[in-house]
């Protein structure tokens, strides 16, 4: 009967999975590779940005670091805008004109009114083809990256997870920081940035993406006359692609003046973004649950996660975040938990990995109804406005080749069973290397031998 029951929820649950229609995501390619696309929102304004397939990964250990530094030299003026102009004329519009770097991708985005769309489009083409990068402005913003570097090792989290993917691809791209070692940044020069511009961005890596009160034809208009110039693919790689291969192996920064418990972060290899599998996996995070202490003031002893109640119930964190991060080929499957004050790293990992391994042989019908339904709450409310539309469109074109349409998206969801999760679970967690990074006071983490066996359990 409870079986029945169950099953009955979850045809329930799927019948609510319906959605509006929603507008298509129109695609053109130029003759010379870029891809332009848009999806047309209702309102008055619209977000335009340029999407490159390229981020500290696709750097070397002589120039690591050199994305970023374009990203912050890249407004420093052109021939045909100083500084003092390129403010001045996003300031006029009232617009909002930002960009950030990650390990994969590179972006440069806009936010105006509809109308000052062709002009966003025009400033976005100048400042990624004839930005000055002048001697100066490197010497001037080498200073600025050294002092955010400097912030960066303050902000705990940042680097537990950049000392995390150094531990996972130990030699290997994605084992890069983002920002680069010191040394390195030290020695970046403009003809370094140049050179990389040359064999990075060419237009068959780049996506011109537009989100809101756009027209696609009009976009492509824009685009064409742009970015029409961009080199295309060159007949030789400029470049060689390398993979990130996982390891298994850890980093512990003992730092004993650090106040409350120690910061770890338990990781195996993920899935990549093109993985089957890979929803199952996000849906296997849902299930973990997340925990912050503070906000939640002893409610999580009510949770339904068993790992957030037994966190709870025992003291044991502050907070434990299960996260999923994919890249083209390979990814990271973990959590990353902040110990509470008494610092019992022995159960709190102890917890932390049982539930974890749990997920290969017990995973319920309401555990996979709450789950698929947390994934696609998630999933709607990422898409709250012009912006991270763009930033979907643009991120999904150079991941996917296309957009993947939030109908399909829901429906692959809800095709997961409790099967489905439990074999996923067990191929990526039972009996697998994992990386381990902690920091603070970590003198009583359990050694890496003793954590690695707990990722199998003797079963009779």
């Amino acid at each position: 009967m409870l079986r029945q029951s169950t099953m009955s929820l979850r045809r329930g649950a799927r019948a609510f999975s319906s959605l509006p229609m929603e507008m298509p995501t129109s695609v053109t390619t130029l003759p010379n590779g870029l891809r332009v696309a848009s999806q047309t929102l209702p309102g008055q304004t619209a977000t335009v940005g340029v999407w490159v397939d390229t981020g500290s990964r696709f750097e070397t250990d002589q120039n690591n670091g050199v994305a970023h530094f374009l990203e912050h030299l890249i407004f420093k003026g052109t021939s045909r805008r100083s500084q003092y102009d390129l403010e001045t004329e996003i300031e006029n519009m009232g617009a909002h004109l930002n960009a950030y770097t990650s390990r994969e991708q590179t972006v440069y985005y806009a936010k105006s009114m509809s109308k000052d769309v062709p002009k966003c489009v025009d400033l976005l083409s100048d400042l990624l083809s004839d930005s000055s990068l002048s001697p100066a402005a490197v010497d001037r913003e080498r200073d600025v990256i050294l002092r955010e570097m400097e912030e960066v090792e303050g902000q705990v989290e940042e680097v537990v997870f950049d000392r995390l993917h150094e531990v996972a691809f130990v030699g290997t791209p994605l084992a890069r920081t983002i920002l680069g070692p010191k040394e390195v940044i030290g020695s970046i020069t403009a003809d370094t940035i140049r050179e990389y511009v040359a064999t990075h961005y060419t237009a068959d890596r780049m996506v011109v993406a537009a989100a809101g009160a756009v027209s696609h034809d009009a976009l492509v208009e824009m685009a064409d006359k742009s970015f029409g110039k961009f080199p295309g693919k060159p007949a030789q790689p400029a470049f060689q692609w390398e993979p990130s291969l996982f390891t298994g192996a850890e980093v512990r920064v003992h730092d004993d003046a650090m106040p409350g418990g120690a910061h770890v972060a338990i990781a195996f290899e993920g899935l990549s973004w093109n993985d089957p599998d890979v929803y199952a996996l996000q849906m296997l995070g849902a299930i973990l649950g997340s925990l912050d202490a503070k906000a939640a003031r002893g409610a999580g002893i009510h949770s339904a996660s068993k790992l957030v109640h037994d966190m709870t119930r025992d003291g044991l964190a502050q907070s434990v975040m299960p996260f999923c991060t994919c890249y083209t080929d390979t990814g990271l499957f973990g959590a990353y938990a902040v110990a509470s004050d008494k610092n019992d790293l022995d159960d709190l990992t102890l917890v932390l990995m049982d539930e974890m391994l749990r997920l290969c042989f017990t995973v319920s019908d309401e555990d996979t109804v709450r789950a698929a339904n947390q994934l696609k709450a998630s999933l709607l409310l990422s898409l709250d406005g012009t912006s991270p539309v763009a930033e979907d469109i643009g991120r999904q074109l150079i991941t996917y080749g296309r957009r993947i349409p939030l109908a399909e998206a829901f429906q692959r969801i809800d095709e997961v069973t409790p099967d489905d999760l439990m074999r996923v679970a067990n191929r990526v967690m039972w009996d697998q290397e994992i990386a381990v990074a902690a920091l603070g006071q970590v003198k009583y983490l359990p050694d890496y031998n003793k954590l690695r066996g707990r990722t199998w359990w003797n079963v009779y």
